[in-house]
Parts: structure tokens; sequence; C-alpha cells
């Protein structure tokens, strides 16, 4: 007997969602869909409301990623606050090594 295979995180920007007893699953597998939004400017830039919201499955290892809008009073958790620089910066470079990153950690 085997375990289950590996596949790698890919995007899919066609990939469907739903709507289930109040909460997001894949249209494919019906897992829960996991979301995280992060900023990309710093508080001082006028595109600080500018972000990038994520959405992945665990189940396919798929995820979809777009700008989406967060007012500036908004606080957003930082997933990668504790993280040494180096790790950090390696990680936010790709938005598959984040979501990987995301999906281990349960955020």
């Amino acid at each position: 007997m085997t375990g289950p295979v590996w596949r790698p995180w890919r995007k899919a920007p066609g990939w469907e969602t739903a709507e289930e007893d109040g909460r997001r699953v894949c249209g494919v597998c019906r897992s829960a869909v996991r979301s995280y939004t992060y900023r990309l400017y710093a508080a001082g830039s006028r595109w600080f409301e500018r972000c990038v919201g994520l959405v992945w499955c665990s189940g396919c290892r798929v995820y979809g990623g777009t700008m989406v809008h967060v007012p500036r009073e908004r606080v957003l958790a930082d997933a990668l606050a504790g993280l040494p620089p180096a790790q950090r910066e390696r990680i936010a470079r790709s938005e598959a090594r984040l979501v990987q990153f995301l999906d281990r950690r349960g955020t």
C-alpha cells in the first residue's frame, strides 16, 4: 500500500467555488476553501488599500489570487510576521510557496 501522491500547487484562474451551509467549498472536491489577504504597499502609499486576496483548496491543491480593496483602517493579520527576514522574503516571492506555507500552518 502506498501513501498519497504529492502534487504541486497550481494556479487555476477559472477554479469554481460554491456556498454550502454558510461556508465556501471547492466546486470539485467539496473541501473547505481557505483564504488569506495581505497588503503589498506600505501604509504611507496611495496604493495601501490595494491588496492581494488568495483562496485555495487543500484537497485539489489549486489556488487563485486577485487584487482586492481593503480599507486603510482594517488591520490584516501577517502570517509571516514571526519568520526570519530571509525566510519571509523567500516565501513571499512566490504565490504557490506562500499558499503551501499557509496551508501547512492551517492559516
